[in-house]
């Protein structure tokens, strides 16, 4: 796929991961135009500040939840990344309102504004955490995702296709756990609610790669997951802090001991690939179901969560993924 040519937007985009998204397709893809869409102009502000500056950009402030904006955003737009979205549990559970209105309503409105400004491609960023929710944040992702991919049918004649990629932990993205034991490290207490609990792990470069990558082969309807490595939580507390003592201090409401990325009832429409698994629409006639003809099917009764994985970060591969994010913390700490 030649990106030279293509008007980019991503919503979202003064997040961990549209920063990062900005500066891989800035550095190795080279689109005609990105169009960074953000209600927040004091992140926009210091993202340009930052250095994240190229006459290829466009700061547009504007919020997810205001159709209007976004038509107008979408104007001339060839591919939208949709990775705006309230993604903090306790936030959610407190004002569940203002997450439906982000995350359901926003994806909703995403939707609609591609499909009547004849963007090609959407492909919106989900969640291990849609998979069998426990929580208000992952029934809104659950719902987004569903919203995204049975929207295709309205295409028709359309050009537009939708599509999504699910994906666990983001190492070192704002609101996830590293920061959080970065800061308890100086107290020499480090909090973990179970000692059995694992999550799944992938980088914000692996999953800015994995993102591009799905945008190049998606049909519309797919739901993309990649495979990735698993890790144990306490282990990833003794590698940010190895002299720390550990306290548990039990699960909390709306956690996971372990995250699924692929459920059950999942597998019966899922296609295996070497990298990554991708779940087919159910019961459509449209597009989004070549993927059988070219993948391993996978048994009924399989899930892919954290727990029964194949792949496992030991202590050393553990530190190794951190150590970025360590050395950044500690200069800034100095």
């Amino acid at each position: 796929m030649d990106w030279t040519d293509k008007v980019v937007l991503i919503t979202g985009g003064t997040g961990s991961f549209g920063k990062k998204f900005i500066q891989v397709m800035l550095k190795e893809y080279h689109p005609e135009k990105i169009i960074i869409y953000s209600r927040d102009e004091l992140k926009q502000y210091e993202m340009q500040n930052s250095g994240i500056n190229d006459p290829r950009l466009r700061y547009f402030i504007g919020d997810v939840r205001d159709l209007d904006r976004m038509k107008r955003a979408f104007q001339g737009v060839d591919i939208v990344v949709h990775a705006a979205a309230l993604k903090q549990v306790p936030a959610c559970e407190y004002n569940p309102f203002e997450a439906v209105k982000t995350n359901i309503l926003g994806t909703e409105n995403v939707i609609d504004a591609a499909l009547d400004m004849g963007v090609k491609k959407v492909l919106a960023i989900s969640t291990d955490k849609a998979v069998n929710p426990v929580n208000l944040y992952g029934v809104t992702k659950l719902a987004a995702e569903k919203l995204v991919i049975q929207s295709n049918s309205y295409a028709g004649g359309r050009e537009t296709r939708l599509s999504c990629v699910r994906y666990g932990n983001v190492v070192g993205s704002r609101g996830s756990v590293v920061p959080v034991f970065l800061k308890q490290r100086s107290t020499g207490r480090l909090t973990v609610t179970d000692e059995r609990m694992t999550r799944f792990w992938i980088s914000l470069e692996q999953g800015v790669h994995f993102v591009i990558r799905c945008i190049e082969q998606m049909h519309g309807g797919e739901v993309f997951v990649p495979k990735i490595p698993s890790m144990k939580v306490k282990d990833l507390a003794a590698a940010v802090a190895p002299e720390a003592e550990i306290t548990y201090t039990g699960i909390r409401p709306g956690e996971k001991l372990h995250e699924v990325l692929i459920s059950e009832d999942e597998a019966r429409n899922t296609v295996e690939f070497d990298d990554m698994f991708i779940v087919q629409p159910s019961g459509t006639t449209w597009f989004g179901r070549d993927w059988e003809k070219l993948g391993k099917k996978l048994p009924d009764d399989y899930h892919y969560s954290s727990n029964n994985n194949t792949e496992w970060l030991d202590l050393e591969g553990i530190k190794k993924m951190i150590a970025p994010f360590m050395e950044s913390y500690d200069q800034e700490e100095f």
